[in-house]
């Protein structure tokens, strides 16, 4: 059986950091991709890459490569066995199709697929099958945008499967209402199993950052511009929301920074109340002011006794920052 070297295959020292070993995956990975590299020998490298990082990444069977992987390779070449040796079962090869019942190599599958260290003396027992392994889960991340959430409903998804080398398309039912940090399960969309059934892919939701809202939780959060005759007068404002636009009414001598709270127009919760959207009310001035503006602006200052650096209350204060980013609109 081939020894492979998987600190070779990934051009990495023995002693490379998991970041070092991640990189050098990225690298190889891009650039022997079957879809990219059309080479006839692409395909069997960048399974070669992905077998060695599944070892490599993993502490566990990096340990068990680093500790019996030298010792493979002594009998190999005529040196003498590792302790348990008379314990392996030769016969689990047949049968299961090219590169084992992992997808990896025969050297993979005998160091990973039930004949490691628990088949050593002790753990085991001559002329043994390997027993049934479920296969492994997977996990990546689903990115997805706070309408997304809001909404749920089939997504569709692409991924590279590290165990094939192939790019994989599957389509994911997300649940109204689903927050970052929350995984979705995919049954039977994992590793594959041996005797037993697949893993599962978990996918972690994360959520894009949005160009309008603020997320807290299942409340949401934006700014909206305010005209400072609307703000000093009241009416009504026009409100951004996930499912369109909202109006509602703005209290007369409301400066930047008050906060208005919509009800149940955040992201939706399957089991309670929905989410609120929070607004912040941002008082803008013209960046240039027609002739009956600057007229109208001026007769204000002329008869206006406001002062907000004297507004003991902080509302005057709140209009005076305002009124001093005057020409400075958005």
């Amino acid at each position: 059986m081939e020894y492979k070297d998987y600190y070779k295959t990934l051009g990495v020292s023995k002693d490379a950091s998991a970041t070092e070993i991640q990189r050098a995956y990225r690298k190889l990975a891009r650039q022997f991709h079957p879809d990219v590299n059309k080479d006839p020998g692409a395909e069997g490298r960048f399974k070669d890459i992905g077998e060695a990082y599944e070892v490599l990444k993993d502490q566990e069977k990096r340990g068990r490569y680093d500790q019996y992987g030298a010792a493979w390779q002594r009998v190999q070449t005529g040196g003498a066995p590792p302790p348990g040796w008379e314990r392996f079962d030769f016969s689990f090869g047949g049968g299961r199709g090219p590169g084992g019942a992992s997808g990896f190599s025969s050297f993979f599958d005998m160091l990973f697929g039930g004949a490691g260290p628990q088949d050593f003396p002790g753990g085991g027992r001559p002329g043994s099958r390997t027993p049934p392994r479920r296969g492994r889960n997977h996990e990546m991340a689903l990115p997805l945008s706070l309408e997304d959430l809001a909404e749920g409903g089939p997504r569709a998804i692409e991924f590279l499967d590290r165990s094939t080398g192939r790019t994989r398309r599957l389509e994911v039912n997300v649940p109204q209402g689903v927050l970052p940090g929350q995984s979705i399960r995919l049954g039977g969309q994992g590793g594959k199993g041996l005797g037993a059934p697949d893993g599962d892919l978990l996918l972690k939701v994360e959520a894009l950052p949005h160009p309008i809202f603020r997320r807290r939780g299942r409340d949401l959060h934006c700014d909206v511009p305010v005209a400072p005759w609307t703000a000093a007068l009241g009416g009504k404002v026009r409100i951004p929301t996930l499912a369109g636009h909202a109006e509602t009414q703005l209290p007369p001598g409301s400066s930047t920074g008050r906060k208005m709270r919509l009800r149940g127009r955040g992201l939706p919760d399957p089991k309670g109340p929905d989410g609120d959207l929070l607004v912040e009310v941002q008082v803008v001035v013209p960046r240039v002011l027609t002739a009956e503006e600057q007229a109208l602006f001026e007769q204000l200052r002329e008869i206006s006794d406001f002062e907000p650096a004297g507004d003991a209350s902080g509302a005057g204060g709140s209009g005076g920052t305002a009124g001093g980013e005057r020409g400075q609109g958005p």
